[in-house]
């Protein structure tokens, strides 16, 4: 049997390189070559033991690289040898009642396997290879380079979010954090024709802010963000605002920004999960929506590797620093400092 190697979490911020059995594909799977991937916040965590997770562990989802083998009943004309591809590692079941209603991101068995993963060593986007079902392969432009390729994940949770928020042409959008994935928000409300409106108390964010599009920038250090927003609205509010940081303090202070109608989508997952005091009669009086948003639909990662296939937008800024395999360690480290976007392992 063929081996291949993985990179591990074996201890808190800790990583090794580990050989384990090349995968098979099986009836109706492609088998892909990875050959990038970006450090997504989980990982961080897991890394980094604020998610406990029993190690070994082999993380990693934000994944490309070209197609290699094929099994049983697959086409090889729509899935020919060498092309490039984002494989969404988040499997379905197809029978839950979210799958049958169309919000396959919320399938209540998907996340069965990373679970099961845990304490093991088995092929996932950190590794050379995986075997995934053919639904699961996304191919892209073959010239489209891994720095951006292995934004397409991180790029369709963000187009699923800003559907959630139910933008339309003009409207005021706010996103809470200049971050990977605030910045990933902003680009893609600027393509629903929104203007955007990012609270962000880092400079240099700001200014990334700026390059990809940001019609203003609010520091949340300087003026109080809340009042800012209605100044700039005519104390209308936001028709959507995004809190993309994990800060329960913006999530409250979001909802304040909000017009009649608007919609508050809370984004990342929270760490502490601390509650956040609302107003009912708020709520009931100006009909607020309040929701989340979590992983990509099927649609949301079909959207996402067509705009980045046809180049519409260039993430490359994005992608701040890249580290072979056996530098895994420090790209972790990197990956978790505020000074950095997006991380990624390449081999």
């Amino acid at each position: 049997m063929e081996k291949m190697k993985v990179v591990a979490i074996t201890a808190e911020r800790e990583t090794a390189v580990c050989e384990i059995e090349k995968p098979e594909p099986g009836p109706g799977q492609v088998l892909v070559h990875l050959h990038a991937c970006a450090l997504c916040t989980f990982e961080q965590r897991v890394f980094t033991q604020v998610t406990k997770k029993e190690l070994p562990y082999v993380g990693g989802h934000e994944c490309a690289g070209v197609i290699e083998g094929l099994g049983e009943d697959v086409d090889p004309e729509e899935y020919p040898m060498g092309q490039k591809v984002a494989v969404r590692v988040l499997q379905n079941c197809g029978h839950c009642p979210e799958c049958r209603k169309g919000e396959e991101n919320l399938c209540r068995n998907s996340y069965k396997k990373s679970a099961a993963s845990a304490g093991k060593l088995l092929p996932n986007g950190l590794g050379e290879y995986m075997a995934v079902d053919e639904g699961q392969v996304y191919k892209m432009a073959n010239n489209l380079p891994y720095e951006q390729a292995v934004l397409a994940e991180p790029f369709a949770c963000c187009v699923n979010s800003v559907e959630r928020g139910n933008i339309h042409l003009g409207d005021d959008v706010v996103v809470l954090g200049g971050g990977v994935m605030g910045i990933l928000h902003v680009i893609i409300a600027k393509l629903y024709g929104a203007r955007v409106i990012l609270s962000e108390p880092d400079p240099a964010r700001l200014e990334m802010a700026k390059r990809y599009g940001c019609d203003v920038v609010i520091n949340p250090k300087e003026v109080d963000a809340v009042e800012e927003v209605m100044r700039l609205t005519d104390g209308e509010g936001a028709n959507a605002v995004f809190n993309t940081t994990s800060v329960t303090a913006l999530s409250a202070q979001g909802i304040k920004m909000l017009a009649l109608m608007g919609t508050f989508v809370q984004y990342s997952s929270m760490h502490p999960d601390e509650p956040v005091e609302l107003s009912m009669n708020s709520i009931h009086n100006a009909e607020i929506v309040i929701t989340g948003s979590k992983s990509p639909s099927v649609k949301a990662f079909e959207a996402s590797t067509r705009i980045l296939s046809k180049m519409l937008v260039d993430l490359t800024p994005l992608l701040t620093e890249s580290y072979p395999m056996e530098d895994a360690t420090k790209a972790f480290e990197r990956a978790c400092s505020m000074d950095t976007y997006r991380v990624m392992v390449k081999w």
